[in-house]
């Protein structure tokens, strides 16, 4: 896959995004298009787990940086936020008109799960065509998950508070006519962090006010008519499972809750195999 992919820039309206297209080496049976979580890029791990996976099985393969991921901060002037959904909608769209295929499937992890469901649910009305949408351990509510950072294992915590300085510190690099964050540390949590970034760089009135746009519970997901599969696991200590049960149930979504799986891996044995790819593998098959 890796040896196959051409990096290409799309003009997204008001933001560029930085993806790369791997086409598969014989007549593609679709197209896969990867979504990466908060802080991740094209080159995690699971972008290239999954991406080799469908690569494999005779698919091109198109693995989407966010805005400010995957060391494109000096692209777009304005702050990544979780609200940008319309840029990823316009992405998506893009993808399909430069690489049209006969099914295409969007997959995405944590907040790119997250996006792509918000993404599913305005296909119909942006003349984004899209036969399938996976969406593993996304991010459901984000008070909750906010709170499960917060309060649990401080790694996670730590984690993305390094990632988050490190993003913002190379931003500031890029448009240092535009942005002064000044010592990040002085803010010791994800939530104090968050607060001050939304009241200063966003148009939300209020930390809650931003989190709500995000959430997929209530009635977000009530139009959804994109057949789509939200995989979750019971024991996720970021995404609490309990609020699967705030989320409208489209007829169009099935949801797997795992008993045992993390935070997207679902490590099934000791050669740490995932039973995630097998999933995966059964869905693409059943195109």
């Amino acid at each position: 896959m890796l040896a196959v992919a051409t990096p290409e820039i799309l003009d997204c309206g008001d933001a560029r995004l930085l993806g790369y297209y791997s086409p598969s080496r014989e007549r593609a049976r679709g197209l896969v298009v990867l979504l990466h979580g908060w802080e991740g890029s094209v080159d995690s791990r699971y972008m290239l787990a999954t991406g080799a996976l469908a690569h494999r099985a005779g698919f091109d393969v198109f693995r989407l940086n966010f805005r400010d991921h995957g060391a494109t901060h000096g692209l777009n002037e304005g702050l990544f936020h979780s609200c940008r959904i319309d840029e990823v909608v316009a992405a998506v769209r893009r993808i399909g008109e430069l690489h049209p295929a006969r099914k295409t499937v969007l997959i995405g992890y944590s907040l790119g799960g997250n996006f792509a469901l918000r993404v599913a649910v305005r296909a119909g009305g942006t003349g984004v065509s899209l036969d399938r949408v996976i969406a593993v351990c996304p991010v459901l509510c984000p008070r909750s998950t906010m709170t499960a950072l917060e309060n649990g294992l401080w790694i996670y915590r730590q984690h993305f508070l390094r990632r988050w300085r490190r993003s913002l510190l190379a931003k500031a690099a890029a448009f240092p006519e535009l942005y002064d964050f000044g010592d990040l540390s002085r803010f010791r949590t994800l939530t104090a962090t968050t607060e001050f970034f939304v009241h200063r760089y966003t148009e939300f009135g209020s930390l809650d006010a931003y989190l709500d746009g995000y959430s997929l519970t209530g009635d977000a997901l009530a139009g959804l008519d994109v057949p789509a599969r939200l995989i979750a696991a019971r024991d996720d200590p970021v995404i609490p499972s309990a609020d699967l049960a705030r989320i409208a149930r489209s007829p169009a979504l099935e949801i797997t809750l795992a008993p045992a799986g993390g935070h997207c891996g679902f490590i099934e044995n000791l050669r740490l195999g995932s039973w995630l790819d097998g999933q995966l593998l059964a869905e693409l098959d059943a195109l």
